[in-house]
């Protein structure tokens, strides 16, 4: 393992975390995310348009999978929107369902200002995160505390100049500008992503400014929050299919505390970012160990019964 810029870790880093579950399809498999979430508290599903566009469209229970965004689906101008709202509605819906190991038709998916997806009723205690680019569709649940999930295309063109004042602390920036593309635009990709899923997390979203959070890594690549002495903050980064960086944010803390108590960026003078993920965002959340636990015996699967 060869070492970086300080600051930013080495090279290559081995992510402490698995990798996000890959859902293919409605009919899954499922009983990955079922464990993780029985051992962890959490789980990050990955998925594609392509694999999930035909079985939800031909759905013939879709209005009912859709629930309150039936309407917007109905109504919406174009036909590319329309699939997007209901393959991405989809993958959060059978994940949380995998999750809480109920029939997705037990489960009403809501929305705060901002966007932010929430379940209502059954599962209201779950957390959920969303963000899609491009084809891949990132779902992160976790009924231990916060999370946030982002993704970006490893090969995206960006300008770390147009950003950097908006994107980086100082020392951020002053490291990788000393660094030589392309790995200065891979480096920026990564920390954007975590910055995105912490933010998230938080239910601030873009609404705060990126410049005001820092990270730093440790020797073995792992990202960590400046400013979270007691280590309550977890974040992984990995690749997914060698083509999207995906990170997760997920606040680990039992303590009680309140959102306010956490590390948290200034309120922004400026967009922090011209992201295209559709993000989760807005949301006040309780306290990690206000968390109720659901548990069922067995498990079952998240089709309607």
């Amino acid at each position: 393992m060869v070492s970086g810029p300080r600051g930013l870790g080495p090279v290559v880093a081995a992510p402490a975390s698995p990798p996000p579950c890959h859902a293919p399809g409605p009919d899954g498999p499922w009983e990955e995310v079922q464990e993780r979430v029985e051992e962890t508290g959490r789980a990050v599903v990955h998925a594609t348009w392509g694999q999930w566009l035909t079985p939800v469209l031909l759905d013939p229970g879709l209005r009912t999978l859709l629930g309150r965004d039936w309407p917007r689906y109905r109504q919406h101008p174009a036909a590319a929107g329309r699939m997007s709202l209901a393959v991405s509605r989809a993958v959060v819906k059978y994940t949380a369902a995998a999750a809480l190991q109920v029939p997705t038709d037990r489960l009403d998916l809501a929305y705060l200002p901002g966007g932010r997806p929430v379940l209502r009723g059954l599962g209201a205690d779950l957390e959920v995160s969303l963000t899609h680019t491009g084809e891949l569709i990132v779902v992160g649940v976790s009924r231990s505390g916060p999370i946030g999930v982002d993704a970006e295309p490893v090969d995206r063109r960006i300008s770390f100049e147009a950003l950097r004042e908006h994107v980086c602390t100082a020392e951020e920036g002053d490291v990788l500008a000393a660094l030589p593309e392309p790995e200065r635009t891979e480096r920026f990709l990564r920390l954007w992503t975590l910055k995105e899923a912490y933010t998230k997390a938080l239910g601030h979203g873009m609404r705060r400014r990126f410049s005001a959070v820092g990270f730093e890594w440790d020797a073995t690549g792992g990202a960590r929050l400046v400013g979270d002495a007691d280590g309550e903050w977890a974040f992984t980064t990995h690749l997914v299919g060698g083509r999207f960086w995906v990170s997760e944010a997920h606040c680990r803390s039992t303590a009680q505390q309140s959102r306010s108590q956490a590390p948290t960026p200034a309120p922004a003078s400026a967009p922090a970012s011209a992201a295209g993920s559709a993000s989760a965002q807005g949301r006040e959340l309780s306290s990690p160990s206000d968390v109720k636990i659901i548990d069922f015996s067995g498990r079952r699967s998240p089709r309607r019964q």
